[in-house]
C-alpha cells in the first residue's frame, strides 16, 4: 500500500485540555503539553506504519532522542487543542520533526514540540534501521515537506543574552 501526501503538515488530530491537565496557574500544566504532544506523536507513527501490530511482529519501534518544547500562550480547562506535524529530516533510523499545537477554536498556536526520534530494535534495545515500507513512507513525507519553509522556532538555542 502506498501512501499519499500533500505539502501539508501531517494532521494529528484533535484532543481537550482536560480537568486534570490544569495547575495551581488556572492553565495546562507544562508535563502535559508533553503528554498532549506524544498522544499526537502515536497518530504520527500509525502514519508513518509503525502500529501496534507492527511493534508486535518486527520487535522494533521508536524512542525519542530530544525534545524542546515552546510554550507561546495559555490553554485554559476544556480548550480544544489541534496537533500538526512536520518533517524536518530523515535518514536510515532518525526522523527529526516538528510539532505544533493550536487551539482548534481559535487557530492560534499554544506550543511547539521539536523533537528526534529512533527505531529501535526491542530485543536488542539497540538503534536498528527502518523496514523498507517504514523508509518509504517516510520518504514521501519528507518529499512532501521539504518545500515547507522551516519553523521558526526549529534548532533554538536556550540562552540568556547579555548585552
Amino acid at each position: 500500500m502506498t501512501a499519499s501526501f500533500e505539502t501539508a503538515e501531517l494532521d494529528l488530530g484533535t484532543q481537550a485540555v482536560l480537568e486534570s491537565w490544569i495547575d495551581y496557574n488556572g492553565h495546562m500544566n507544562v508535563a502535559y503539553y508533553v503528554m498532549a504532544f506524544d498522544h499526537g506523536v502515536d497518530q504520527f507513527m500509525q502514519q508513518m506504519g509503525i502500529t501496534p501490530q507492527y511493534l508486535e511482529r518486527e520487535k522494533s519501534s521508536t524512542f525519542t532522542l530530544e525534545m524542546h518544547i515552546n510554550y507561546l500562550r495559555e490553554l485554559r480547562l476544556g480548550d480544544p487543542i489541534r496537533l500538526t506535524c512536520q518533517l524536518l529530516n530523515v535518514d536510515s533510523k532518525r526522523v527529526h520533526y516538528f510539532l505544533r499545537m493550536f487551539h482548534a477554536g481559535e487557530g492560534y498556536l499554544a506550543a511547539t514540540s521539536e523533537q528526534m526520534m529512533i527505531h529501535v530494535d526491542l530485543e536488542s534495545r539497540r538503534s536498528s534501521p527502518f523496514l523498507p515500507a517504514i523508509s518509504e513512507t517516510l520518504s514521501q513525507m519528507m518529499a512532501a515537506h521539504r518545500p515547507l519553509p522551516c519553523p521558526d522556532q526549529a534548532g533554538r538555542v536556550m540562552s540568556i543574552r547579555h548585552k
